[in-house]
């Protein structure tokens, strides 16, 4: 894990003070906003605040759009102070942008709204001393509060590692600190990110931020643990989730990083398996791998993996990445692929396998006459060499067509 970044909160009041001494200073709007221009505090307004301050204000957030424009500008990257251009569709105005930078890691952004795009150069520099000043205060504070951010994450990583004793020592640990609780059911989800060109500690910020509304909900009580490009939110419940509930708390999250990183990120989730208690909790960190591993190779899931949705693909996906190659796919079904009729007759084998080798189901699913469905399976018969009757040989074809799956056109390949 690398050095924590300060999640979106409310501003201490040292750092509100400054904010409004720089603002009474200059007669300008201020503004400190966090890695993920979500406001931590702001200075009273001089009639220069346009539609997305206010709409900030009265929300407690900004909209995503605005966001997503002003990360797009590249601030996370900047070293040094400059103007972002308004946006009249947004109802933006120009701002002047200050990194809050320490030590090479982005604390936050001190924003002025600046109509013209210009400042005197006694308010460029009452702003540089402000942005030291802040800076000082804001790395102090995240100083206070990482070490017990570190034992947090610790203790979830131990709690889903491989090792039952330091499983079982971290689960008395987490209980004594109040972290978890008992709970019958458990479940853990995992948030991985592609490679991407986003500067160092922002993905890590990002995932923090899609995940702050998940550490407690109306349903669960969680822990979450973030590293450089995934993080893992551990869930406990006093019920099973609803029908779809893990899949829309997934969206929320993907449609969250959507907004904070480019979309080269490509993020997926992977849920694992429903479990009985929190000490179960690392089967389901296991399997929430695998159905990430889905999430990513399987477009159609649209990147989320559920494992209590993945059927066989789970017992496949347990082999390793140099192994589920196209080597695994059976010759009969390269052959059926490369002949004449060679995607008809796979989608029609796909279907006969899908419903059980039933011709009137199959044919009905298909559209077409029995008579041509019996004409297509003796075709594929004949280029396979397999029998379809017999329960080996379909079985041989189903699982290729699995693999084949597997190795279509990953996630993050195809840009979804």
């Amino acid at each position: 894990m690398t050095e924590r970044l300060p999640r979106a909160r409310a501003g201490s009041d040292a750092l509100r003070a400054l904010v409004d001494e720089l603002a009474e200073d200059i007669g300008r709007s201020v503004v400190v906003d966090d890695p993920l221009v979500r406001m931590i505090c702001s200075s009273r307004h001089f009639g220069d605040e346009d539609a997305v301050r206010v709409r900030t204000l009265l929300q407690g957030r900004a909209d995503a759009e605005p966001i997503r424009y002003v990360l797009a500008q590249g601030v996370a990257r900047w070293s040094a102070p400059g103007f972002v251009d308004g946006r009249d569709d947004l109802g933006l105005l120009p701002r002047y942008v200050v990194p809050l930078r320490e030590r090479g890691h982005l604390l936050g952004l001190l924003v002025v709204i600046a109509p013209g795009r210009t400042l005197t150069p006694r308010e460029t520099a009452a702003i540089g001393r402000a942005a030291r000043e802040m800076t000082a205060q804001m790395y102090a504070e995240h100083l206070a509060t990482d070490a017990e951010q570190r034992v947090t994450e610790n203790l979830v990583l131990d709690l889903l590692g491989a090792s039952p004793h330091a499983r079982s020592a971290a689960l008395r640990r987490a209980l004594d600190r109040g972290l978890l609780r008992e709970a019958p059911h458990v479940v853990v989800s995992v948030v991985q990110v592609a490679r991407c060109e986003e500067p160092p500690g922002q993905v890590e910020v990002a995932l923090r931020g899609a995940m702050d509304g998940l550490r407690q909900t109306r349903g669960a009580r969680g822990a979450v643990a973030v590293g450089p490009d995934r993080a893992v939110l551990l869930q406990l419940r006093d019920r099973p989730p609803a029908p779809g509930e893990l899949a829309e708390q997934s969206a929320r999250v993907l449609e969250a990083l959507g907004t904070f990183l480019d979309a080269s990120a490509a993020p997926v989730v992977g849920i694992g398996g429903r479990r009985s208690g929190p000490a179960d909790a690392w089967a389901s960190y296991e399997q929430a791998l695998v159905a990430a591993r889905a999430a990513r190779r399987l477009p159609a899931l649209h990147r989320i993996g559920d494992w209590e949705a993945l059927g066989e693909y789970t017992v496949l996906l347990q082999l390793p990445d140099h192994v589920l190659t196209e080597a695994l796919l059976p010759q009969a079904l390269r052959a059926l692929s490369s002949g004449r009729g060679g995607p008809r007759l796979r989608d029609t084998l796909r279907c006969f396998l899908e419903h059980a080798g039933s011709v009137p189901r199959t044919a009905d699913a298909l559209g077409i006459h029995r008579t041509s469905l019996y004409y297509r399976l003796r075709q594929i018969q004949e280029i396979t060499g397999l029998d379809l009757d017999d329960g080996g040989h379909r079985l041989l074809l189903h699982l290729g067509l699995r693999i084949g799956d597997l190795l279509a056109p990953r996630a993050h390949d195809a840009g979804a």
